[in-house]
This record gives structure tokens, C-alpha cells and sequence, in this order.
């Protein structure tokens, strides 16, 4: 297994360590699963291509990464101002998502399961204020996927780094700001050494969902039991990790206001309404400029404008009337 994340990196990196650990155990050896961190045997942004090309037999990322590779394949990762990983759960497992997302990846040869979420995102550590949409230009930020096509659209320049290398282009300033998950991972990675402001909510990836891929010839020959073996592993972990995110980060972040040393701030109003009408823009580019992308986006936003309904009475009223 060829992963995108650092070495034993908590979440995400232990998750799939775990995945794989599930499998070995549960399939009493017949399945023997090794995990390789980033750029131990491929770059972190070359998973797709490696199981696809089958170089290594699973990866386990997110799927903005391969952007270039499939462009349409971000739906399935996080968008800007999309659905929050239970939204996006609901319509992967019973909104047709998940049917889309593997017929997206057909031609390139890869089966495709979901391995968990991030849960709500933080926007990002600053080193300079964001108090008016004119401040996003000039802004060099390490931000992936379409929200780094948004920040682009409002003046900043996006920059795409993997995570092993955030602190240093922070620390060393080679970029002003940058994304990363929440306050579990982030202060993991010492974000908070290295910038004063932090910022929410995370308007480009409401909560990634994590892509367990794997090269289609070697699915196909699994035999059946063995194949129901890594489908339960997947699931197991699709529901274990948005938990463990939901308590470490409410961990970390009053960890954050103990210590005192950085700002924690919401972003203005006239930041959010520009970031919201850039994201728009780019989102109607892409579709109508990729027809796989078109087809799915508007699975995508149906079930949205459907499950939001749901949330104003359900859930959004639950937690208002919590107080």
C-alpha cells in the first residue's frame, strides 16, 4: 500500500496502517498488506498512477491529488463550500456517489472504496491578516485542488506541496499561509511555531473523504471472501476515523487557546462572499469543460440542495437549540 501521507502521521497515516493491519489479521494471512509512506516507493502525488499502472497494488489518499490525472475526481475528495463529510457520506453510499466515483475510475484500471474522513477543516495558518477580500491578493498559500483554482481566481497564488514539507515553507516563508486538516494534525505538525493566525472555517474542504484504491486485475483476483474481507476493512475505518478526528481536534484546539499564542478568527463576511463567488465560477468551468465532471457535479449538487432541507430541521436545529 503506497500512501500520501508522512510516516506515521496521526490520522490519516495510522488509519491506514490500521486498514492494513485489519486485513492482514482478519484474512489470517492470506492477504499480507505492507504500508509505504510518502516517496518511500512513489511520490505522495503519484499514488493513483502507481495502482493504476500497477506498481503497487492499493494506495490510500485523497483524490484532489490526482487531479491532473482525473479532473473530475476532486468531487469525491472535497470541494469549496460542498458538503461536510456526513453529507458527502450520505450521497457516496446511497445518492448513486459512490457508482459515479468507480465508473470515473474504470478506464484507469482501479477499484475504488471510501477509507474514512477528516472531518470539518480549519482554513488555514496565516502570517498576515485576512480582513477584506483585497488582502487574498498577492497571497502565496499552500492550498490543493479547486480551492487552490479559487484562491488563484481572487489574486492569491496557490502553491502545492505535500505535508512533509508545510513547516519548513511556512518557517522559512516561501509561502505566507497555508491548509492543512484541523488542530489534531496541525499542531502534529508544529503549524502553530509557525504562524499567528489561524483561521475557520475551512470554506475549500468542508472535510475530506479519504480513497482507498486498488488496481482492478488484483481485486478481480481476490476470490469473494477475501474480497468481503478488505470491503469490511474499508467500511470499519470509513466510520472509525471521522471519529477519532471529531475528538482529537476538539482536543488540540483547546490546546491552542490554552497555550495563548496564536489568534484563532473567523473569516469576514466579504472574504467568505468572494471565496463563495469564485468558487462558483470555477466549479462552472470545470463542468462544462469536462463532461465526467459535469455528470457528476450535478449528481453531486441534487443531493446536496436535497439533504440541506433535511439539516435545517434536523441537525442545524438540534445543535441551535442546544444553545
Amino acid at each position: 500500500m503506497v500512501t500520501t501521507w508522512p510516516p506515521n502521521f496521526p490520522g490519516t497515516g495510522t488509519s491506514a496502517t490500521l486498514l492494513a493491519e485489519t486485513i492482514n489479521r482478519a484474512s489470517a494471512g492470506r492477504i499480507r498488506v505492507q504500508v509505504y509512506a510518502a516517496g518511500e516507493l512513489v511520490p505522495p502525488f503519484e499514488v493513483f498512477n502507481a495502482v493504476s499502472a500497477g506498481a503497487a497494488e492499493i494506495g490510500h489518499g485523497v483524490s484532489y491529488y490526482w487531479k491532473a490525472q482525473v479532473e473530475a475526481a476532486q468531487f469525491f475528495g472535497a470541494i469549496p463550500f460542498g458538503m461536510t463529510p456526513a453529507e458527502s457520506s450520505a450521497w457516496l453510499h446511497y445518492g448513486g456517489g459512490m457508482e459515479l466515483w468507480r465508473e470515473l475510475y474504470e478506464p484507469f484500471g482501479v477499484m475504488v472504496f471510501t477509507g474514512g474522513n477528516t472531518g470539518t477543516q480549519m482554513g488555514g495558518w496565516f502570517n498576515r491578516e485576512i480582513n477584506s477580500p483585497d488582502d487574498l491578493k498577492g497571497l502565496k498559500m499552500r492550498i490543493p485542488g479547486l480551492g487552490g483554482e479559487v484562491l488563484q481566481r481572487a489574486g492569491g497564488t496557490p502553491v502545492m506541496l505535500p505535508g512533509g514539507e508545510i513547516y519548513t515553507a511556512m518557517q522559512t516563508g516561501s509561502v505566507d499561509a497555508t491548509e492543512w486538516v484541523g488542530p489534531y494534525n496541525d499542531v502534529g505538525f508544529g503549524l502553530h511555531e509557525v504562524a499567528q493566525y489561524y483561521y475557520y472555517p475551512g470554506w475549500h474542504e468542508p472535510g475530506a473523504i479519504l480513497e482507498v484504491s486498488i488496481n482492478q486485475e488484483a481485486w478481480d483476483a481476490l476470490p469473494e471472501d477475501l474480497q468481503d474481507i478488505v470491503k469490511s476493512a474499508c467500511g470499519h475505518m470509513d466510520s472509525l476515523l471521522g471519529a477519532e478526528y471529531s475528538a482529537r481536534n476538539a482536543q488540540f484546539l483547546q490546546q491552542l487557546r490554552n497555550e495563548g499564542k496564536i489568534e484563532i478568527r473567523p473569516f469576514p463576511d466579504s472574504v467568505i462572499a468572494e471565496l463563495r463567488l469564485r468558487s462558483q465560477e470555477v466549479i462552472d468551468e470545470l463542468v462544462a469543460r469536462d463532461e465526467n465532471a459535469a455528470r457528476i457535479y450535478a449528481s453531486y449538487a441534487a443531493f446536496q440542495q436535497q439533504v440541506n432541507e433535511w439539516l435545517d430541521i434536523g441537525e442545524r436545529a438540534a445543535v441551535a437549540a442546544r444553545g
